[in-house]
């Protein structure tokens, strides 16, 4: 069975964690991956695209390329900026197929469900909810 793009994606998400021997260095890599965002224009925070069920304000948008979807989102806070820049990498880019067929067990695997705030780690499944929804659309 191949490999998806979606699900090789998150195994090097995987091995990337495995460098990391604390929390507090994995946290720094979340947040140094969130500063690499790509720019989210300022006309689109707005409450179309607002997530709702982030403590912190978060956008999300995405586009059709294809038979790809490329999720674009920002926030403004620096480790749920990074919570997104590890979704995208896992869900952008992909089709709606391989979307809705790969299951997020990076959060277990990289012990995120457990490490996260309630409120940090209910803004994560929103945001996660939001990216099957479009899928589910497409």
């Amino acid at each position: 069975m191949s490999t998806s793009g979606a699900e090789q994606a998150q195994q090097e998400l995987i091995e990337d964690f495995e460098m990391f021997d604390n929390w507090m260095d994995r946290y720094q890599y979340i947040i140094d991956m969130g500063k690499q965002l790509p720019d989210f224009p300022e006309e689109c925070k707005t409450e179309e695209f607002k997530i709702q069920g982030c403590q912190s304000n978060v956008w999300m948008r995405h586009d059709v390329q294809g038979d790809q979807l490329i999720f674009n989102a920002t926030s403004d806070a620096a480790i749920v900026s990074g919570l997104i820049a590890v979704l995208l990498r896992i869900y952008s880019g992909r089709t709606a197929a391989e979307i809705r067929t790969t299951e997020p067990h990076f959060l277990a695997d990289l012990g995120l469900d457990k490490h996260l705030s309630p409120t940090r780690s209910n803004g994560l499944h929103a945001m996660l909810e939001r990216i099957y929804l479009v899928a589910q659309q497409g």
